[in-house]
């Protein structure tokens, strides 16, 4: 089921294909930004909204690796993982927030804050390693960098 807000947006982003298919990830980034994920419930909706079959829509959702299909952090942080981050400490990067947050790669804070996600790359070689936390890019890391960053985050100032 669909709030009526988020089928009025994508209603809304339909009007902009020629096809109404045309507008599934857009669909389904609009009611991420709304639950923070994609249930089933939800994407078997929005199927039906664009007109899809419930497993066509699931495949472009769990190909397309910035929909959630299942429950994620308030931050989600996706650390990305490509060869010139590795080179230049993905690895100190990633060992670093997982000691600091509790988790490992893929997992949740107990809290629900934070959800430690791999990138395969974020476009930014020249400043590795880095990390997206919610929508907003940060290069350069080292540990002391990843600190501030998440008490940052934390804070309500990303």
């Amino acid at each position: 089921m669909l709030s009526d807000e988020e089928r009025r947006e994508i209603e809304a982003e339909l009007v902009h294909h020629e096809y109404p298919r045309g507008a599934c990830i857009e669909a389904l980034k609009i009611v991420q930004r709304h639950r923070g994920w994609v249930s089933d419930e939800s994407l078997a909706a929005v199927a039906e909204l664009v007109g899809m079959t419930v497993d066509e829509l699931d495949n472009v959702a769990t190909f397309y690796n910035l929909i959630f299909r299942s429950p994620v952090g308030e931050h989600v942080i996706l650390l990305c993982d490509s060869v010139s981050c590795w080179i230049m400490g993905y690895e100190r990067i990633r060992q670093h927030l997982s000691e600091r947050l509790g988790i490992e790669m893929g997992q949740t804070t107990a809290d629900g804050t934070f959800t430690l996600l791999p990138m395969v790359c974020l476009g930014d070689c020249d400043h590795a390693p880095t990390m997206i936390v919610d929508e907003t890019l940060y290069r350069n890391l080292d540990e002391a960098k990843v600190d501030e960053i998440l008490r940052q985050v934390q804070n309500g100032a990303s």
